[in-house]
């Protein structure tokens, strides 16, 4: 995690995968109560993909790991504002909306999703990006 800033303090969290260094991004980054998560796919730390073609499967390992992203930057799911969903089959939409909704179901955020061409690695069908405020619970 680093702290950056005069201007106030911007904290992030790696993703732990390859391609945090080759790209030069971050898993979520929070500059004051605004968290934004990246694009993040059911891959393990090593980026091989979990659950190969599987809508739902990738749907709920992506959430975990928005999750934990979140819960490293002082917050959870119960704060995400917003949701986008990238897939690879837009007929796997009711598959992929299950697994949003076991997560978000009470949240309910905004949510979009879009049928992509393809995603960075074979086998991957979802991806997904989220929007946090984290609001003085005092």
């Amino acid at each position: 995690m680093s702290e950056i800033g005069p201007s106030g303090t911007r904290r992030s969290v790696p993703s732990g995968t390859p391609w945090d260094a080759v790209v030069g991004y971050s898993r979520a980054v929070r500059v004051g109560p605004h968290i934004a998560v990246a694009g993040t796919t059911a891959t393990d730390a090593d980026g091989n993909v979990v659950a190969p073609g599987d809508a739902y499967a990738q749907t709920a390992v992506a959430i975990g790991k928005i999750e934990a992203a979140l819960v490293e930057l002082g917050a959870g799911l119960a704060d995400v504002v917003r949701t986008r969903l990238f897939v690879t089959d837009i007929g796997q939409w009711e598959a992929v909306g299950r697994a949003h909704r076991e997560a978000f179901g009470d949240i309910r955020p905004a949510a979009t999703m879009v049928e992509v061409v393809r995603l960075i690695a074979e086998g991957l069908v979802v991806e997904i990006e989220a929007d946090a405020v984290v609001l003085d619970r005092g």
